[in-house]
C-alpha cells in the first residue's frame, strides 16, 4: 500500500477554509475572511511565506513564536529524516531512551539552577505541570499569577490566566490570586496568609507585551522563598534566546525553581514542552517506585519531538541566534522607538530582543481623535487591527494584535532576521502610519467597516 501525500494535498487544493468551516471551529475562517487575511499559503523558508498566486509575505508572527530558527529550516528537517530513518524502538513506556536524557542535558545547561525536566507535549501541559509540582512539593493549594497573564488554555493553566474574555464561560476555576506584574506588596501580603505554593510568572508578558520592573523576578523570588513558596517562570514564549538571552529571568539574575518551556523547542515541527525545576522537586514528587508514573505524558519523549528539541538547540547554537536576537532586536527597537515623537497616535515602543509591542494611544490632533474615539466606542483594539490590516493588505507583513481590547500590536519574528526585516518592517509601518496620520482614506474607510461589524455582532 502506498499513501500520496503530495497527491491528497493536490487534489483537496484551496478547499481548507470550507473544510475548516465544515469540521472545525467555524469563527476562524470567518474571522480571516472579516479582516481580508484568507490567504492559501503553498510555501514557507525562513522569515517567509508564499501563499498560491507567489504573493511573498515577510512572518513576524512566526507561528506565535514557535519558528525562532526560522520555518523549514533544513538542518531540522534533515535531523527529522534521520531519526524516522533510524526506526527507533520509539514509546517503550518501559524504557529509558536515550533521546530525552541527551536533550535533558543540553537543555539543563543553558537554565541556571534547574537540575531535572519532565517533557510533555506544549507550552500549557508545562504550565500544568508547573502548578502541580509546586502544590505537592511545598504541601499548599494557592497559586499567584499577574493580572493580563497568559499561560495557557487548558483548566490548571487557564486558572491562572489573567484575561477575562478566556475565562468567561468556563468557571469554576481553580481559586488563585492574582496581582499587578511587579507588585511586591501585593505579593507579600498573599505570602503572609501562609497557603501559597508559588508565583507564576512571565518575565515577559505575550499579552501587551509587558516587561516586569528591573529587579522585579529576583525580589519577588527572595520574598517567595522567605515564606516557603516557590517562583514559576513561564518561559514558553520569551525561553530559548527570543529576548537576547536564552532564558529572559537571566537577564533579571532571577533564582526561580520550576521553568517552562515550549514554542522554540520544537522547531516549529513537532510538538514539545518541558517543565524544568531543582532536584529536591522532583525527588518531592516522585519520591518513591509508587509514584512513578504520578505524572506523565504518554507522548512526552518521543523520538520524534527530542530530536526537533535536539536539533533546534543545535542551530539556535551553531547560527548564534541568541547573539542575533539582542543585536537586531535593539536596531528593531531604537529604530521604532524613534518614531514616537513623530506619530501623534504611537504611544510607546518596548520590548527586548525580538519581543516587540508597538502600543496605540488617544491622540492630541482633534481630526484624528474623532476617529480615534469612534474605533474605541465601538470596541477597543480595533485601531490596531486596522494597522495589522494595513501592514498585511498593502505591504505583506503578517503580524498581530497582542491580546483582545488591546490597542498593542506584537513583533514576535524569527530570531534569525536581518537589518533587511527590519527597515522592511519600518518603511512600511512608517507607510501605515503617514496614512493614519490623515485621517482618512482606505484605511479609515477599513475602519468603519470594522466599527459595524463590532456593533452588529
Amino acid at each position: 500500500m502506498e499513501f500520496d501525500v503530495p497527491g491528497l494535498v493536490a487534489g483537496r487544493r484551496g478547499q481548507g477554509y470550507e473544510l475548516t468551516a465544515r469540521y472545525l471551529n467555524p469563527q476562524l475562517p470567518r474571522m480571516l475572511h472579516t479582516i481580508g487575511f484568507d490567504r492559501v499559503y503553498e510555501r514557507a523558508e525562513g522569515a517567509y511565506l508564499w501563499d498560491r498566486d507567489g504573493n511573498r509575505y515577510a512572518d513576524f508572527l512566526a507561528g506565535f513564536g514557535v519558528f525562532a530558527a526560522g520555518r523549514n529550516h533544513p538542518v531540522i528537517r534533515q535531523a527529522l529524516h534521520d531519526v524516522l530513518d533510524a526506526q527507533l524502538a520509539d514509546l517503550v513506556q518501559f524504557d529509558t531512551p536515550l533521546l530525552p536524557g541527551l536533550l535533558a542535558e543540553q537543555l539543563l545547561a543553558k537554565a541556571d539552577g534547574m537540575e531535572r525536566v519532565y517533557f510533555c507535549n506544549s507550552g500549557t501541559e508545562a504550565v500544568e505541570a508547573s502548578l502541580k509540582f509546586a502544590r505537592y512539593a511545598t504541601g499548599r493549594s494557592r497559586i499567584i499569577y499577574c493580572d493580563h497573564a497568559f499561560h495557557g488554555l487548558t483548566t490548571g493553566s487557564l486558572s491562572v490566566n489573567g484575561s477575562a474574555e478566556f475565562r468567561r464561560g468556563f468557571d469554576p476555576l481553580l481559586p488563585d490570586p492574582s496581582i499587578a506584574l511587579g507588585d511586591l506588596d501585593a505579593l507579600e501580603r498573599e505570602l503572609r496568609k501562609g497557603d501559597v505554593a508559588a508565583l507564576i510568572v512571565e518575565p515577559i508578558q505575550g499579552k501587551g507585551v509587558h516587561l516586569a520592573p528591573p529587579g522585579f523576578l529576583a525580589a519577588a523570588g527572595r520574598l517567595l522563598h522567605d515564606h516557603g513558596a516557590l517562583l514559576i517562570c513561564d518561559e514558553v514564549q520569551t525561553g530559548i534566546g527570543r529576548t537576547g538571552k536564552f532564558f529572559a529571568y537571566q537577564h533579571d539574575e532571577a533564582e526561580p525553581d520550576i521553568v517552562t518551556v515550549a514554542k522554540a523547542l520544537s522547531g516549529g515541527f513537532v510538538p514539545v514542552g518541558a517543565t524544568m525545576a531543582k532536584n529536591w522537586i522532583f525527588e518531592k514528587v516522585y519520591s518513591s517506585m509508587d509514584r512513578v508514573l504520578v505524572h506523565d505524558s504518554t507522548f512526552g519523549s518521543n523520538a520524534l519531538a527530542m530530536t526537533a528539541g535536539l536539533a533546534s538547540l543545535a542551530v539556535i547554537e551553531d547560527e548564534q541566534l541568541v547573539a542575533n536576537a539582542e543585536q537586531t532586536g535593539k536596531l528593531l527597537l531604537d529604530v521604532l522607538q524613534g518614531m514616537v515623537e513623530e506619530y501623534d497616535l504611537l504611544l510607546e515602543v518596548r520590548g527586548r530582543g525580538l519581543i516587540v509591542g508597538l502600543e496605540f494611544g488617544k491622540p492630541r490632533s482633534l481630526k484624528l481623535r474623532t476617529g480615534w474615539n469612534m474605533l474605541q466606542k465601538a470596541r477597543r483594539g480595533l485601531f490596531a487591527q486596522m494597522v495589522v490590516v494595513a501592514l498585511f493588505q498593502k505591504h505583506r507583513i503578517l503580524t498581530q494584535v497582542s491580546g483582545d481590547f488591546m490597542d498593542v500590536i506584537k513583533l514576535i519574528p524569527p530570531l534569525t532576521i536581518s537589518e533587511e526585516e527590519v527597515y522592511l518592517f519600518r518603511d512600511a509601518f512608517t507607510d501605515v502610519m503617514n496614512e493614519a496620520h490623515k485621517g482618512s482614506g482606505l484605511m479609515w474607510d477599513f475602519g468603519r467597516t470594522l466599527v459595524k461589524q463590532a456593533v452588529t455582532r
